[in-house]
Parts: C-alpha cells; structure tokens; sequence
C-alpha cells in the first residue's frame, strides 16, 4: 500500500512545478533578463527518488535516498523543447545525471522518469558531474564532463584526479561511452566543452589545463585542442585562448561554460572565472568572442562580469558562486543561459543574439589598472554629461 503522506507531498509538489516564473522586475541592465524563480532546485526531484512510498517497508515515510542539491545543467534545445541535462548531487555527496524538460525553457522542468544511467567503463571513477551538451555536425548529440577519480598516489584522503569524460546519444536516453579525453600536456581536465563544428576536420576542444586537481598551475586560462578520432580523443597541443590576468576576475582560473554560440561577427563563449577574497573563492561567468575562422582566436573581451551571484543566489553549500554549462538559442533567436548558484540551484538569464552580440563586441575591455579604469569612466561621463547638456 502507498503511504498516504505521499500523495500530501505530490499535491505539495504540483503545485510547486506549476508555478509560473516571471523576469525579476527590480533587476534591469539592458543585456538579459534574470528570473524571478529557479528553474531547478532539489524540490524538483520527483518523489520516488528519494523516499521508498511503501507504508509497509516505510511506516515513518523517512526519506532514505535525500537530493542535497541541484545545479550545473548542460542544455539543449531541440524540437521545440528545451532540455537540462542536471548535476544532481545526493546527500551521500555522489553526483549523478538527471533529464529535465521545459515547454518555455523558464518554468515548467519535470525530469524524466529515471536518472541518466551511463556505462560504468571506469572502475576508478568515483563522482561524475557538470555535463556540456553539444549538438555536433556530425549527427551526435555529445556528453562532455568531469570524471572524478580518488588520487591514489597522494597521502590526502580528498585528493583526486579529474578528467573529461565523453559520452554521445541521438536521444538523451541511450549513451556510448567513449574512452575519457587526454591531454599529452595537461596532467588533468576540467571544464572541457566540445566545439559544434569541425575546424579543419578536426573535432575541436576547449580545455583547462591543470596540474592537479585544484590548482590550475601552469594554465595559463581557456585552452584549444583539436583531435583527428573523438572515439579514441587525444590532444597533442593545446592552444591558450581567454586568458588568466592579475587582479581581474579570472585571476585565480577560468574554465570554458556553455557551448559556443555561433554568430555573424564570432563565436560568443560564456564561461567562468574565479577570483580570490577575504570571505573565499568567488565565481562569476563572463563573455569573450573568437573568429569564425579560427575559433581559437580571441576577438572580443568585455570588460568584468556577465552574471554574478546576487541577494539569495550568494548563499548555499558553496557560497558567492555563479556557474554556467549550457545555454541555448531558440529559432527566435532567444538566448537562455542557464547558470548554477552556490552550488545549490539552477536559475535562468534570458537574453536575444543581438542584445548578447552588442555586449561582446561594443562593451569596452579591461584596460587592468585603475588609473586606466577611471580615465575610461571619466570618457563615458563626460560624454553622457555633454547629451544631457544639448538635451
């Protein structure tokens, strides 16, 4: 028999999922809207996830599988829907993949009836977690995320290896899974996206280079790789594209994000970078663009951040964070970025191609040092002082 406390927590829920999610009326930059709700969060996890529904094995109705957290989601929009691929991470601390599925892409995501079960190739790997999506040219709708294996040569207990794990499928339900990325200069990866087309029919990479599992070390920020077969992927060389600078909001590492936005002045990149405070690491996601000819090549750098966490989105499990691994464009050409707060839940910033081309390519770049940033506020003052005065 069902536990009738269940059907008190699936009326509680429906009406929870049914809510309608509206653009935040006190936030106004004129690049995106940001949205009043999350679009994912731990309550969005079906029931029977997590609690055993049978009175008889389950008297108390206890919860004996908890959902601690919902966050990073890969995206893809696809046949008028949009899809989240999210990280969902237990209270035993393990992540795993769950499909989530919207009409509008702002409200309205159930997940599918079973996580995503992917093939269990890597007898070391102990955590999976932040999946980029890629509708590739090639027909493939391709996985690209963290392998997290425990460092068995460290004497640390949390010590850990990190590397790109790849999976591919036509449908979201059935996955390959293809031998795990590998850099013959990069000890470890992260954040690794793959790039939608072939660039001199080569698959194309960007990576994170690191020399463990925390510190970036030597990488110097966002790398580019090509490799010839994605069934067995090695890259040779990586190129540097958007990269670490002092004092700025990638000093500490930045890492690539969603998959790069194609348009007719560059490939628009949203990704994260990460500085160091008083209070701790602080996350924030920023755009650069690269050269449809060489998408290797940074052509465009504004200056500072896209998105930071703001208000409530600032606390959770791992606080002052904003996270972004998928974003998507509609045939309107809507754009819906969907980015992670303090690694707890998953919220969406809506924008248009044309809004995010005119931030890329017009706002000012970092000149780096303050003398500089105050000359360049001073010229936009000025000029603004000088219209308001002809007005």
């Amino acid at each position: 028999m069902i536990h009738p406390k269940y059907y008190a927590l699936k009326e509680k829920q429906d009406a929870f999922l049914a809510r309608k999610n509206n653009p935040n009326k006190n936030f106004y930059n004129g690049i995106y809207e940001r949205y009043e709700n999350p679009v994912l969060t731990r309550d969005h996890l079906p029931i029977e996830w997590q609690y055993d529904l049978d009175a008889d094995t389950n008297p108390f109705f206890e919860e004996r599988l908890g959902i601690n957290a919902v966050m990073n989601s890969g995206a893809l929009y696809m046949d008028g829907k949009y899809y989240l691929v999210a990280r969902i991470e237990g209270n035993d601390r393990k992540s795993f993949f769950g499909v989530a599925e919207s009409d509008n892409g702002v409200d309205g995501f159930k997940f599918w009836d079973y996580p995503v079960v992917l093939p269990d190739t890597c007898p070391e790997e102990t955590n999976v977690y932040d999946m980029r999506l890629t509708k590739h040219e090639d027909g493939y709708i391709y996985g690209v995320f963290c392998s997290e294996s425990k460092d068995k040569e460290a004497k640390d207990l949390s010590a850990a290896v990190a590397a790109a794990g790849i999976v591919r499928t036509k449908d979201l339900k059935t996955w390959e899974r293809l031998p795990n990325l590998k850099t013959l200069h990069s000890p470890q990866q992260r954040n690794v996206v793959l790039h939608p087309e072939f660039v001199d029919g080569k698959y194309a990479f960007y990576t994170r280079p690191m020399d463990d599992f925390i510190d970036t070390g030597s990488g110097g920020g966002i790398g580019f790789g090509l490799c010839e077969d994605i069934t067995n992927a090695v890259i040779d060389e990586e190129k540097m594209t958007s990269i670490r600078k002092y004092h700025t909001i990638t000093e500490v590492k930045n890492g690539a994000g969603a998959v790069p936005i194609k348009t007719d002045m560059g490939w628009i990149h949203i990704a994260h970078g990460v500085r160091n405070t008083a209070a701790g690491l602080r996350y924030v996601i920023y755009a650069f663009a690269t050269a449809l000819d060489d998408p290797s090549r940074v052509i465009a750098e504004p200056s500072g951040l896209l998105i930071g966490p703001r208000g409530a989105e600032r606390v959770g499990d791992v606080s002052n964070v904003t996270f972004t691994n998928g974003a998507v464009v509609n045939e309107k050409n809507e754009v819906f970025i969907y980015y992670a707060s303090s690694d707890t839940r998953l919220h969406v910033a809506k924008t248009d191609i044309e809004r995010l081309k005119d931030y890329v390519f017009h706002t000012p770049t970092d000149p780096l040092r303050s003398a500089d940033c105050v000359k360049q506020r001073c010229e936009l003052i000025a000029k603004n002082l000088k219209l308001l005065q002809e007005k």
